[in-house]
């Protein structure tokens, strides 16, 4: 049977996947709170938990066309950075290639570098294509 903060710790864990930020959030001290997460992580009964809580867990989001949106909003907002964190978190979805497996082909390299000038706009490629020396 957990204590009311390991319980806390547990549910904390399922919504962070930080232990350390569980551990605050289930009432542990900040200064103790990396080791307490540590040593919450290393009890079977809390792991035990963990795992029931995220079995519980539905979602009625479609996680795929939620970050395609989010993706299109940054890249049509201007905002690079988040753009490109979208297009990290769908390829890791869908499970992309390994750099081993990408398609190193004239074509497939192009196709690449398109994906990646369109992320970037159109502004930012002219910055870029007028700092390089060609000739």
């Amino acid at each position: 049977m957990l204590t009311s903060k390991q319980e806390r710790f547990a549910q904390a864990y399922v919504l962070h996947r930080n232990a350390t930020e569980a551990a605050k959030t289930a009432g542990y001290a900040s200064r103790s709170a990396y080791n307490q997460g540590y040593r919450m992580l290393k009890n079977d009964e809390i792991v035990e938990r963990i795992a029931d809580l995220e079995n519980e867990l539905e979602t009625n989001i479609d996680v795929i066309n939620e970050i395609e949106s989010q993706y299109t909003f940054a890249k049509n907002s201007g905002h690079t950075n988040s753009a490109i964190k979208a297009l990290e978190l769908l390829s890791r979805i869908r499970g992309a290639k390994s750099d081993k497996t990408k398609d190193m082909s004239k074509e497939g390299l192009e196709t690449s570098i398109i994906e990646a000038l369109q992320v970037l706009g159109k502004d930012k490629v002219n910055t870029l294509i007028n700092k390089c020396n060609f000739k």
